[in-house]
Parts: C-alpha cells; structure tokens; sequence
C-alpha cells in the first residue's frame, strides 16, 4: 500500500495509470516502466533513422538535380550552334533521368508546327522530318497547353498519341513530356521515354522541368544573340552597298551591284530592281541576280498591279507571306518554279516620287521584321539617289558632248571658210557665201535630228544615211574622197533611244574621219544594223588607220569614246567594242544594247 500511495503522489495521472499497468503486469513496477521506456525510445529512434535516410535521399536526389542542371547549364552555355547545344542535352537528359530515349522539338513560329530538332540515335535520322502542329500528339499537346504531361504505361495508347513508325515508339512504354517556355511563349517541347513501365515522380518532373527551363532560356539567348548578328551584318550591309553605289558608276552595273549585294548579305533567294517607265506607266526589271530565265524576262506590271505595282502606287513597303498561294502576287507559278515564298516590296523614292521598287523573296516562308523593312527601306533610298546620280552623270555626260559637238563645228565652220578663202574659184562672194551656208545647214540638220522632240520613233536606217550625208558635208576636208555606206535591218527607235543611238553614230563617224584618214585621202565607212527579238547590233567600219597595239576604248584620252562608252553603257545599257579588225583591213566598232520587246522592223524602200 505505501508504494501505491508513493507512486499516486509522486506521478503524474498518465504515468500513474501505466504503473498500475505495469505492476498488473509485473511484479517489479520500476523494470516495467524501464522496458517500456526503452521500447517507446528505440521507436522514435527508428522513426529518427527513416526520417534522416529520407532526408539523406533527398538531399543526395536535389544534389543530383543540381549536378544535372549544372551539366546542362555547362552544355547550353558552350555550345555556340543551337543544334550542337539541343543534341549534347538531350543526352545528357537521358543519363540523368534514366531514361532510355529522349527528343527535342522547337516550335517554328512561321507554320505554326513543332519540328524535331534533336533525339537520340535510334530517332536520329528523323530529325526535321517529323513535325506537329499545336495540340496535334501527346507533344502538340503539351506545347498547346504549356503543361508537363506523364503517362507510366502504354503510352502509345493514349488518345493523344500521335505515332510514327520510323522512329519506332511501339517500344516504349512510358513517356514525360514538358514545355520549353520563356516569357509566357512556346518554344517547344523535350520528351523522355523508357521501355519498361515507370511511375515518375514529382521530383523528376521537376528535374526535366528544370532542364526545358534551361534550354528555353539557352534557346532565347541564342536567339538575341542572332538578331544582334543579323542587324550589325544589316547595318554593315547598309554602309557597304551605300558606299559601293554612291560611286560614280553605269546604272547598270549600279542596280545589279545592288542587288547581288543586298541577296548576299541579307541572305535573300532573289533580289530585283523595277524602274518606273513614265510614258507607259509600267514597272520594268532593270536588274536581278537570279538564274532563272522566265523569271528575268517576266512581263512589265502596270502601277497598282500586283505587290510590286501596288507598293509604287501607295507608296509603301508590302509584304507576302507566301506568294505562291497569295492572290494578290501575279506570278504564282514562276514563283513555284524559282523556289520563292515570302516577298517584301520596297519603293524606291527620291523627294517623294516613286522611280522604282526593291523586290526580295525569300526561300522559304518569313515574316520580315520591322527591323528588316527599315534596313531595307534605307537601302532603297540609298540606291534611289545613286540612281538618280548616274541618271545626271549620263545627262551631264549629253551636255558635255553637245558643248564639245557645238565647239568642234564652229571650229569646222572657220576652217571651211578659211579652206574655202584660200582655195576658193568662186567667181563671186554669193557663191562662196552659199556654199559655206550649205555646209552650215548640213551640220545644223544632224542637231536638228538629235534634238526633235515632236517624233515619237526614229528610223535608224534615216539617222545613220543623214549622219553619213552629214559627215560627208561638214567634215570631209576637201581633197579626200571618203565612200560611205548604211546596210543591215532597218528599224525604228522610240525618242530618247534613237537620240543616244544618233549621237552614238556621229561621234564613231566622226572619229574615223577625224582620226582614221588623218593621213588617207581614200578610203571607206559602213555602218551595219541588225535587230533581232534579244539583242540590236551597230558596226561601225573603216579602212583607215589601224588603233595602236594595246589599245581599248577605257584608257583612251579622247573625250568622244569616252561620250560613246558613257551613252552605250549608260542609256542603251548595251556593250561597246573598238578593235582592229581581224583581217587587218581597218577598224570596227560595235556596240550591242538589248533590243525593245517588240521591235519595229521597217520594210527595205523601193
């Protein structure tokens, strides 16, 4: 009894209770307490331990995550090409999720698809072949919903499952796949799969997680990264064609510098220059760097007419996403056959008047940024003031002859009336005077021939017999005996053609006058045209004085060839050559210019 009342005084209600317990039970109370102290404590240990292993497996699983996303860090930050970057991860992926496959999509913003960019060597060979659009397969489904998806088992019995066969998914079994975004914006999507059934946790759902965080985040650095590139190489591209065309060059050679420059470093399929043709209210290719024929001999589009004549009309750049599809774009099948998609047409203006448009297409399907349009837009108005500039060069280059042809007849009109003075059998002064006053007219009519502005197309048979007639009047000094002929095709020109042609023959004439029979008092010229539906042709030839060894029509001094090179290569955008002839019987000058597309032939008078 003294014990019971000790141990009622001396515990607690619940301690009491367990040793009456423990004394019904035993006949030592105090080893009883003891052991069953001891069992509580040896429980709590053992809770202790499992509660530490968890911790420890915890702690060893978060320093594994952190090793992986360590290794993948290391992966995305020193691979410099994005594919090289996709295919160390996905391996580095299925090493540390243990998986037994692993793919890697991006989504291709321009169609709206995710492609397959990167998967292990079982799938390897497919990669770029396999795309899917959003919401399309377990993966579209994932990239729509921008949410990580698990399946243990039979994963290609899901009816979100898209299956192909090349890359051999009847194999496997489970499947986890999560989204690679950034900013709220889809880039794609990484899967893992096994070919046993697995159960994945939260944790590896993290873990794969946090590697599509890492990609999506390596991938919009990339991205930057080539934005940046492609505009320094833009602006680049901008100083580079401004200062290449802003130098003193043929149009011709300009326009096609211009855009075999501009293909190349913007990385365009196809570039064209279209000039505007006033009288006829049309835009006509000047220049392209493309090989296909059909497309450089496409027709001339009307202002308003298709993109490029609506760019003109409204004065704005226009894009087309695909113009092979597009109603507005007037050659959809050229455009199939050349291999273009996306065009973006930039007027060409200068003070606010449109002269013409910059094409550029694209191989494949692209939005052109804002960036891009504005880079573009300033080349075109680069490429509108140096059109300008060699406009006013060949101009200039007009003037010059007509001041030099002005001064040289003067000079001949004093030399005819000195010649005349001291040679003169003129029995009276209106004689003489009459003779002088008809050589006048003969030269006053070769600028009369030039410089008409009420004939709409010249006959070049007509130009080429008066410039001869002409030459023969104003030219020929007296004692030689000069035979001149026109034979070939004859044709007519519009205005500003014919002029270029007429001043282009009278300086060639003229030259082998002044030049070729300086020391000859006989001799002949023949003028030669063809015109042919590609390509007219003017010969020129003598039989005078062979040109000097080593001769060519670049590094001559004389002012007159350098006036035919100017107008051949400048207006008529042709070619000229001034040789001796093969045959050693004189000299031959050519030049070859593209012929109008309907030529006018003339039949031979009677």
């Amino acid at each position: 009894m003294r014990m019971r009342e000790r141990i009622s005084k001396t515990r607690s209600p619940w301690r009491t209770r367990r040793l009456f317990a423990a004394l019904r039970r035993s006949d030592d109370p105090d080893v009883a307490i003891l052991q069953e102290e001891l069992d509580q404590r040896d429980k709590q240990l053992r809770e202790a331990t499992l509660l530490l292993n968890q911790m420890r497996e915890e702690l060893e699983e978060k320093r594994g995550e952190a090793e992986a996303l360590r290794r993948v860090g290391e992966a995305t930050g020193s691979a410099f090409d994005l594919e090289a970057m996709l295919k160390v991860t996905a391996d580095i992926a299925v090493q540390i999720t243990g998986t037994d496959s692993c793919q890697m999509y991006l989504f291709d913003s321009t169609k709206e698809e995710l492609v397959l960019r990167a998967a292990d060597e079982a799938s390897a060979n497919m990669i770029g072949k396999v795309r899917l659009k959003l919401g399309e397969g377990i993966t579209g489904w994932v990239a729509r919903e921008r949410k990580p998806v698990s399946v243990s088992k039979n994963a290609y019995k899901d009816h979100r499952f898209k299956f192909f066969p090349e890359m051999h998914e009847g194999e496997y079994e489970s499947m986890l796949s999560v989204p690679l975004v950034t900013r709220g914006d889809i880039l794609g999507v990484i899967n893992v799969r096994t070919k046993r059934p697995r159960d994945y946790t939260k944790s590896q759902v993290r873990l794969l997680s946090g590697i599509a965080n890492q990609v999506a985040g390596a991938i919009e650095r990339s991205r930057r990264f080539r934005q940046l590139e492609r505009h320094a190489v833009q602006l680049h591209t901008l100083s580079e064609v401004s200062q290449a065309i802003t130098s003193n060059m043929y149009l011709e050679e300009l326009l096609h510098l211009f855009v075999t420059m501009t293909a190349r470093t913007m990385g365009y399929k196809i570039c064209t220059v279209m000039l505007v043709d006033e009288a006829k209210g049309e835009l006509v290719i000047k220049a392209t760097q493309a090989d296909s024929q059909e497309y450089t001999k496409k027709a001339n589009l009307k202002i308003g007419e298709s993109v490029s004549g609506k760019a003109v009309a409204e004065k704005r750049p226009i894009t087309v996403l695909d113009v092979q599809r597009a109603k507005e774009y007037n050659f959809p099948d050229i455009a199939i056959r050349a291999g273009v998609r996306s065009i973006a047409s930039i007027p060409l203006m200068m003070q606010g008047v449109v002269i013409g448009v910059l094409n550029c297409y694209t191989e494949k399907i692209h939005n052109f940024s804002t960036e891009e349009i504005v880079i573009l837009q300033a080349l075109g108005s680069q490429a509108a003031l140096a059109i300008e500039h060699a406009k006013l060069m060949v101009k200039s280059a007009v003037i010059q002859e007509m001041h030099h042809r002005v001064k040289n007849n003067l000079q001949q009109i004093v030399s005819l009336i000195r010649l005349e003075m001291r040679f003169s059998k003129y029995t009276t002064v209106e004689e003489a005077l009459n003779d002088t006053l008809s050589r006048i007219l003969a030269i006053s009519s070769v600028h009369e021939l030039l410089t008409r502005d009420d004939l709409d197309s010249v006959s070049m048979k007509k130009v080429a017999e008066s410039i001869l007639h002409a030459t023969q009047q104003s030219v020929v000094p007296p004692g030689k005996t000069i035979r001149t002929k026109v034979d070939g095709d004859d044709f007519v020109l519009p205005l500003n053609k014919a002029t270029s042609v007429a001043l282009v023959l009278n300086e060639l004439v003229q030259n082998a006058v002044e030049h070729g029979f300086s020391t000859l008092n006989d001799g002949r010229i023949r003028i030669h045209l063809q015109s042919g539906a590609e390509e007219t042709i003017l010969i020129v030839t003598n039989d005078g004085k062979a040109l000097p060894e080593g001769f060519t029509p670049r590094n001559t001094d004389s002012l007159g060839i350098s006036i035919v090179e100017t107008l051949v290569r400048g207006d008529l955008h042709g070619t000229f050559t001034l040789e001796n002839d093969a045959k050693g019987e004189g000299i031959v000058a050519t030049v070859r210019f593209p012929s109008d597309p309907s030529p006018v032939k003339l039949k031979p008078s009677r």
